[in-house]
């Protein structure tokens, strides 16, 4: 239905998704069982965003499937009308411009789940390696020299690690090291989550030098953002690297992984606390700088070091991991296609916004300003339109400023009951974008 009066007139049913960086192609399937055409990008394209633009504006695509690199900016949201999510096949967020998003009400939902199990693996076949100095010796042996020895070789059990970030992937890193009979110390921000740790046995730290200090492992695994929405750029610095393992001994391994960010550290900060000894050895899979195709030219930060292992971002690059996040975001998808639902918004992570209500009934689904008077004007609308409330779920994302309302109702709304809800909410709270995106179409039973 495209934009009207500055709204965003969603399709009831979305007929087309621009598809980019290459997802599992069992995607394209899934949502083709939705009656969702799939539009896949040649690679070649996805590395030139005025192509992509110009795809989006030829084809009024209803939503953005992607992977971690390519920008969602100003550019590409206004580019489809018709645009009513992003959805992220991956966890990290950091290349969607949430606030230009928000202003078009347009919904952002990754997958936080389902790539886990490939990058806890990865995280302890790093520690392996580095603990046992298999890399090293691998180096040695290809030079004909044969290194036999137990100086700084160490077993993980016994052995403490400390986690940053007690997320989904944090937990299962946590869960493993018990299983590998290692100490777990953890630092979260989160409160549910530093309670969901204690309650499982394992050790809450008050400080971020103090999980390094008590880890003779440090892995991080934290999102762009924290609990509150604060950037975690810069979270780490040199001070805390020089603690790591620091109440553990002469003995202690010293060992630092980052399969998370690359923008939560100056690399110059590990660089330093390696060469002065502070940290015995590291993995790193992200980077500050990532290049965008192995055409493109790169600088490894680390290269030269023998006791840093880096890898291309490859925590969730398994067979099994690609799959499983395509069968996701084809759930999520399902949802927020049928039902209007919204589970995994980065703008609200870990919640689900929705009703179940028994059907039939029609969904109206609405993007709008957080500013007193906007919901009101919702459910004012409704009731003046002759219809019934049956069922409702309302989230306010306040670093964004707007909210997700979504009504179970048991009658359709005429045109102009949709655009009675816009001037109704524009004269409550006196903000002429109050109403960013709405949507309204009837759930069957069959559904």
């Amino acid at each position: 239905m495209s934009i009207h009066d500055g709204v965003r007139f969603l399709n009831e049913r979305f007929r087309k998704a621009l598809i980019l960086e290459h997802p599992d192609p069992s995607l394209d399937d899934y949502l083709r069982e939705e009656g969702i055409e799939p539009d896949r990008v040649p690679e070649t394209m996805t590395h030139d965003v005025d192509a992509v633009v110009e795809r989006l504006r030829e084809g009024q695509h209803d939503l953005i499937y992607k992977r971690s690199k390519f920008p969602v900016d100003e550019r590409v949201l206004a580019a489809s009308e018709d645009l009513a999510a992003v959805m992220l096949c991956c966890i990290g967020d950091d290349s969607v411009d949430k606030a230009a998003c928000a202003k078009h009400g347009v919904l952002v939902m990754n997958d936080p789940v389902s790539n886990g199990r490939s990058v806890v693996e990865m995280v302890f076949g790093e520690m392996i390696c580095l603990a046992r100095r298999i890399f090293t010796a691998h180096d040695a042996g290809r030079e004909h020299l044969w290194t036999k020895d137990n100086r700084r070789r160490y077993e993980l059990k016994g052995k403490s690690i400390g986690i940053v970030g007690l997320g989904n992937i944090g937990k299962q890193v946590a869960q493993m090291a018990e299983a590998f009979g290692m100490e777990v110390f953890f630092y979260e921000r989160s409160e549910i989550a530093r309670e969901v740790g204690a309650t499982l046995g394992w050790t809450a730290c008050q400080s971020m030098e103090d999980v390094f200090r008590q880890g003779d492992f440090v892995t991080v695994h934290v999102s762009a953002e924290d609990p509150h929405g604060r950037s975690n750029e810069g979270l780490i610095d040199y001070e805390h690297f020089k603690q790591l393992g620091a109440d553990r001994g002469p003995n202690s391994p010293r060992i630092f992984i980052n399969a998370a960010r690359g923008f939560l550290y100056d690399p110059d900060d590990l660089r330093r606390a390696l060469d002065e000894g502070a940290v015995a050895a590291a993995a790193v899979d992200v980077f500050p700088r990532e290049p965008g195709s192995s055409q493109e030219t790169w600088e490894n930060p680390y290269a030269g070091l023998t006791d840093v292992i880096t890898t291309p971002h490859i925590g969730a690059a398994t067979q099994e991991a690609q799959p499983r996040i395509a069968s996701h975001m084809a759930g999520t998808t399902r949802l927020f296609h049928q039902r209007g639902i919204v589970r995994d918004t980065v703008f609200a992570p870990r919640q689900i916004i929705g009703v179940d209500a028994e059907a039939p009934y029609w969904v109206l689904t609405v993007v709008h300003s957080d500013v007193r008077g906007t919901k009101k004007a919702i459910d004012d609308s409704i009731y003046d339109a002759g219809a019934s409330n049956i069922q409702s779920s309302h989230r306010d994302f306040r670093d964004l400023g707007i909210a997700y309302d979504v009504s179970a109702i048991d009658k359709p709304l005429q045109d102009e009951h949709l655009h009675d809800i816009i001037e109704r909410a524009r004269t409550l709270s006196g903000e002429a974008t109050a109403i960013r995106s709405i949507r309204h179409f009837p759930v069957r039973d069959a559904e």
